[in-house]
């Protein structure tokens, strides 16, 4: 698991941050669990959220974008890519990956990244956070961003 090494959680304060999660609407058992991780995340650290969803993980760039450039000073993108038997799940995943990459240096504003590109769907269920899970990749995504907006507001000071 590729948990292994992790960053032990801490509290976050996180008051007067707005972020924007952006989800995906593919796999909902998976994708639900990577929301409650973020949400629980972005609760406990006083962070001002909102949810919205997207056709699937294609669309998260477009979003993202809109969303920081709407104001939010983070976004924490949660999506589900399985592979199946073409080539669309390395098409998606990179587009996915490389737009959000993009939005995050074009914008100047973190992007916690929680798009999970899995072979099967267990692989998603062990990572979603959900109860037995062995990860929680919606938590660690907006830990992520959290982290990363108040290190940049610090930096620009």
């Amino acid at each position: 698991m590729s948990g292994h090494g992790a960053p032990a959680p801490q509290q976050i304060d996180a008051a007067g941050l707005r972020v924007v999660v952006v989800a995906g609407q593919w796999h909902d058992v998976i994708t639900d669990g990577l929301i409650a991780g973020a949400e629980r995340v972005l609760e406990a650290s006083g962070a001002d959220w909102r949810l919205v969803r997207v056709p699937g993980s294609f669309e998260l760039p477009v979003a993202a974008k809109a969303a920081l450039d709407a104001g939010a000073d983070a976004v924490v993108a949660l999506g589900v890519i399985i592979r199946g038997g073409t080539p669309h799940f390395e098409f998606v995943s990179s587009a996915a990956t490389d737009g959000l990459t993009r939005v995050a240096l074009d914008t100047g504003k973190p992007v916690g990244f929680g798009v999970l590109t899995l072979d099967d769907e267990q692989q998603g269920i062990d990572r979603a956070g959900l109860p037995g899970s062995k990860e929680d990749k919606g938590a660690e995504a907006a830990d992520a961003a959290l982290r990363t907006a108040l290190l940049l507001r610090a930096l620009r000071g």
